[in-house]
């Protein structure tokens, strides 16, 4: 059962918003605490259990964190005044090993049963290269639904308690529907702890507001998802299966496809997700903010899975910037390179980790990694040569906020991205880079036979208008006009008239049925 399933949307949505909305409301955590774990175990089976077992380690160990704070706090009290700076280490040597402990489980975890065999099998490929037998067996392993995102909220948890930003939850209740509710469960956000919890647990009533809002946003997901990412999918894999067949003209016409493919896919089942949340009145954060305006690659990753974005920053990259090691090297960086490149010396380093796990994140594979290698080196290669763009628009009398620099800016961003989507994408990494080089070096512009690649010319037509109109409502989003306030203020006959277009579009015009393969949320998987 996924979110775009009739299944889902007629028979299990309604049926939890019914049950919630009569049930008094210090019972309503339980009714989405139930309906999430349902939800979990008819897409993972006995899977669930992991979630339970996990769920109450992280439990556990917030507490126990906790138990620390108020142990030590007690001692540092009562000690006096020159014994309290060697208690206060003392405080924080035992939080870290109560926090190391903690992510390496869960971590741990996570890297034996989505990455062993990725590490075995190169290991073996080395050992054979070498000349040594195979040591390393390949394990068959069932993973549980959004694995990753529960992981990476988990730490989040942790670590917050242990920075005192969150407090350790005490009600065990109350932090499994935070770890596991269940529109969230499969592809995020990764929220924090003091984003979401209070509220889910809270039981806030159903809205008319609310829900009109909630709906409208799911309407739009179900839309980008079902009309044009699914009508999208056969044509993708057509290309991407049997790249020798085809040009470099189709291979970049491919490139676009997947890349407006996975956006609408992710940020359609992100709008479902965000759109079920107002509807129980929780304000989950933002993942997408309209990332094909982006100016730069560092700009496209703030309005891009923004809270994978941010996961990275918080827990990896500031630590890593901000500790003893890379201060020492900024410092005498400042003083060999200057302000602009003695800074980025110990920055990049840091960049360098966030980049390896953000790659290695999406998937146990080469592709994933160069995904990742690729992002870094451009971002790498932006941050140094920031100096010399600069002089050079100066020299040449080009305003940066001028419309023809923006709009160049944009385009070079968006074919940037397209292009590490490519590798993202491919069979592989030497597959990846067959079809870069097909691409380059053999070029053509494509008949419109060769175009079709499965999809006939209602399918053409349908996917051109439909991306026009997300476009169109970008545009007027990114100007900040508020589309959807705007419509829930017009007359109740038009508002619905909109409402049933809408709704008849993706019943006419969404890729479902005889013919098409059902496609699964794409970030399911990582």
């Amino acid at each position: 059962m996924t979110y775009q399933e009739p299944l889902f949307l007629l028979l299990f949505l309604p049926v939890v918003l019914l049950v919630y909305h009569l049930m008094p409301q210090k019972h309503r955590w339980k009714v989405l605490l139930a309906a999430s774990y349902f939800f979990f175990w008819t897409i993972s089976g006995k899977m669930l259990i992991f979630l339970l077992l996990s769920t109450f380690s992280i439990h556990h160990f917030g507490l126990w964190l906790d138990t620390v704070r108020q142990d030590e706090d007690v001692m540092i009290k009562a000690a006096e005044k020159p014994e309290r700076k060697a208690l206060r280490e003392k405080k924080k040597h035992r939080m870290r090993r109560v926090l190391a402990l903690g992510i390496v489980l869960h971590i741990g975890l996570l890297l034996c049963l989505k990455y062993i065999n990725f590490f075995g099998t190169n290991l073996n490929l080395l050992l054979g290269a070498l000349g040594g037998p195979e040591l390393f067996p390949t394990f068959h392993w069932v993973l549980p639904i959004g694995i990753s995102f529960y992981t990476m909220q988990a730490v989040s948890y942790l670590v917050d308690v242990y920075r005192g930003t969150a407090p350790a939850d005490r009600s065990l209740g109350r932090l499994a529907l935070y770890m596991s509710f269940f529109p969230q469960l499969m592809e995020g956000p990764i929220c924090r702890y003091s984003e979401t919890a209070e509220a889910l647990y809270e039981g806030r009533p159903i809205l008319y507001a609310n829900l009109t809002s909630g709906a409208q946003r799911i309407l739009y997901g179900l839309f980008k998802k079902m009309v044009i990412a699914d009508r999208l999918n056969l044509g993708v894999n057509t290309i991407f299966d049997k790249y020798p067949m085809h040009g470099g003209g189709v291979i970049f016409l491919g490139m676009i496809a997947y890349t407006c493919q996975l956006y609408m896919d992710f940020s359609g089942i992100m709008d479902m997700v965000m759109g079920m949340g107002e509807i129980f009145g929780v304000k989950m954060p933002e993942n997408f903010r309209r990332p094909f305006f982006s100016k730069s690659i560092s700009e496209f990753w703030t309005r891009w899975h923004i809270t994978l974005g941010a996961w990275f920053r918080d827990y990896i990259y500031y630590p890593l910037s901000l500790s003893g090691p890379l201060k020492k090297l900024t410092t005498n960086g400042r003083k060999h390179l200057g302000n602009h490149f003695g800074p980025l010396m110990s920055g990049s380093i840091a960049l360098f980790c966030v980049w390896f796990c953000n790659g290695l994140w999406h998937g146990a594979a080469w592709s994933y990694l160069f995904f990742g290698m690729y992002h870094f080196g451009l971002i790498l290669l932006a941050n140094l040569t920031e100096p010399f763009t600069r002089k050079v628009l100066e020299f040449l009398h080009i305003p940066r906020e001028s419309f023809g620099y923006r709009l160049f800016r944009i385009v070079r961003t968006g074919l940037l991205v397209c292009v590490g989507e490519l590798f993202f994408r491919a069979n592989g990494l030497r597959a990846g880079l067959r079809m870069f080089r097909t691409m380059v070096m053999d070029f053509s512009i494509p008949s419109l036979q060769e175009l079709r690649v499965g999809l006939d010319r209602f399918d053409l037509l349908i996917l051109v208008v439909s991306v026009l109109l997300v476009l169109i409502i970008s545009i007027l989003q990114e100007n900040n006009i508020p589309l959807r306030k705007t419509i829930s203020k017009k007359p109740v006959v038009l508002r619905w008239a909109i409402y049933y277009t809408a709704i008849l579009a993706i019943i006419l015009f969404g890729a479902y049925g005889v013919g098409y393969v059902p496609v699964e949320p794409m970030y399911a998987g990582f």
